[in-house]
């Protein structure tokens, strides 16, 4: 699933939220999710294995519980993939802003 088509979801930029706090027991996640969202357990449940199979998210075992932490080196490919995006619109903003500013003094020199 591409990255994008994961962040998407409210649900699990929610979730995200929660993990970029530390480490989450997936029954914390569930009953913050099921607060705020009216989510089942399934539901949620559904949720982290998308964040996982994503690359978003990794899970490790501890006794019975599951504990969720953030995998952040998706997200620096995600921000990454940004930041080119935005450059790029920097400089044509900054083309737009010249010209801008050109027109502008044209029109207080012809007055």
């Amino acid at each position: 699933m591409e990255a994008f088509e994961v962040l998407r979801d409210p649900v699990r930029r929610r979730i995200l939220e929660l993990l970029a706090e530390g480490e989450h027991a997936s029954g914390d996640v569930v009953a913050v999710i099921a607060e705020e969202f009216g989510l089942s357990q399934p539901a949620v449940s559904q949720h982290l294995k998308v964040l996982r199979e994503g690359g978003f998210a990794d899970v490790r075992a501890e006794g019975p519980r599951r504990l969720y932490s953030l995998r952040p080196t998706t997200l620096a490919d995600a921000e990454a993939w940004l930041s080119g995006l935005r450059r790029t619109w920097e400089v044509h903003l900054d083309a737009l802003d010249l010209e801008v500013r050109r027109g502008r003094r044209r029109s207080t020199e012809g007055s």
